[in-house]
């Protein structure tokens, strides 16, 4: 059962945050042009990192298809800076350290390692028409192949 507290059919509610640059984004940003939107934990950490490759090697395809890519994580500027530098992504990470956007779309959640718990952000991705209203969402990414999932949801 999901958590979200966003549905197929739901606009993205109004937000700020921050680019990798340092600009402002906004959900006027997200309009326009239909986007892949997607939230992942931690910049530099294994899974998180095959994921954005995934994604920064379907950037192509995604384009030719109409849709951009907006990664968002709690990390900051400078944290997405050298994410993008170290892995050579072509993409808009927001730097959503006060995770209002996660929390807001309900993927900031309880979750548990080595039988600890924390709140952090539960992987998901959510793909968007040009309004910013959900049409997709994917909850159990797969992050070797995430473009692969994007693809399959949008009808190959």
């Amino acid at each position: 059962m999901s958590k979200l507290n966003i549905k197929i059919g739901d606009l993205i509610p109004d937000f700020v945050s921050v680019t990798q640059a340092g600009d402002s984004f906004t959900l006027n940003d997200l309009k326009g042009t239909p986007t892949v939107l997607y939230f992942y934990p931690k910049d530099n950490t294994s899974g998180c990192t095959l994921e954005a490759k995934s994604l920064r090697d379907a950037k192509e395809e995604l384009l030719s298809r109409g849709y951009k890519i907006v990664g968002v994580s709690p990390d900051s500027v400078k944290s997405h800076q050298n994410f993008c530098a170290k892995h050579e992504l072509n993409f808009t990470l927001l730097a959503d350290t006060d995770h209002s956007l996660a929390e807001a779309l309900g993927v900031w959640q309880l979750k548990k390692m080595y039988g600890r718990e924390y709140m952090g952000i539960v992987r998901t991705t959510f793909i968007l028409d040009a309004e910013a209203c959900v049409t997709h969402i994917i909850e159990k990414v797969d992050t070797k192949d995430s473009y692969g999932q994007i693809i399959k949801v949008l009808g190959e």
